[in-house]
């Protein structure tokens, strides 16, 4: 997987594409990611890449002509990636979303800055638009650096086991269940019998019960879309008359 992001603050993205499982991956050649800074591309000594918007208002705009250039630079040398767009007016980023931009041969990511970017961009260019959600940041980049992460996590052999992508939270509708990890017992709090067990079918179903709680908890929208089982139903009923008012 290509990635390609184009920014005015490449600085930015060193420390988190240099750790953990994005450091991995490039390593062991599975993605392959460039910055690029759109300043570079535009044609006065002063490299300006922002212009007051035309009938006026607060802010500054990100100009056309370098983004432009940058893009169509970038596009030549991968024209199979997407152009994709860092925006409030983008759709969501979930991870049936993540799960679609994974399979695609490259991505090139434009971070947008200031109040925006000038449209013609969006109506020429993009083939996408994504967005974390309803709130503000101070620009694409750390968005950008959400869908490299969310879809290298998708890419085969990214991950060490390929299980933990698969029963991760959201990877089947659902939120993952609860973790644990040693002493058995710490101040007071003691980790389920199940999962002491051994028991490896006692263990899946204690899993699964929890996810389908949790769930139904916190993000009980979830379950409207999620594809559930019989199974999944039997429990639900058994969680609904433990704590009928836990919604």
């Amino acid at each position: 997987m290509k990635f390609d992001i184009l920014t005015l603050f490449p600085g930015m993205f060193s420390g988190p594409f240099d750790e953990s499982i994005i450091k991995r991956a490039k390593d062991k050649q599975l993605i392959d990611i460039s910055l690029h800074n759109i300043r570079d591309w535009a044609t006065d000594r002063h490299q300006t890449a922002d212009d007051s918007p035309y009938g006026g208002g607060a802010g500054m705009v990100m100009k056309a002509a370098p983004l432009a250039a940058s893009i169509e630079s970038i596009k030549s040398l991968n024209p199979l990636s997407t152009i994709l767009l860092t925006s409030p007016h983008g759709r969501r980023l979930t991870h049936s979303v993540a799960m679609e931009l994974a399979v695609k041969p490259g991505l090139i990511i434009v971070c947008g800055r200031y109040e925006g970017i000038d449209e013609r961009i969006r109506l020429i260019y993009a083939e996408d638009d994504i967005s974390l959600g309803d709130f503000v940041l101070s620009g694409g980049e750390i968005a950008a650096m959400a869908i490299v992460d969310s879809v290298t996590r998708l890419i085969p052999g990214a991950l060490g086991s390929s299980e933990s992508a698969e029963s991760d939270s959201f990877g089947d509708g659902l939120l993952e269940y609860p973790h644990f990890t040693r002493p058995p017992e710490f101040k007071g709090l003691t980790v389920p019998e199940a999962l002491l067990s051994g028991n490896h079918e006692l263990i899946r179903k204690w899993r699964r019960k929890e996810s389908l709680r949790k769930t139904r908890t916190l993000r009980p929208d979830l379950l409207s879309k999620a594809i559930l089982t019989r199974e999944d139903r039997k429990m639900l009923s058994e969680i609904e008359q433990e704590n009928p008012h836990a919604m």
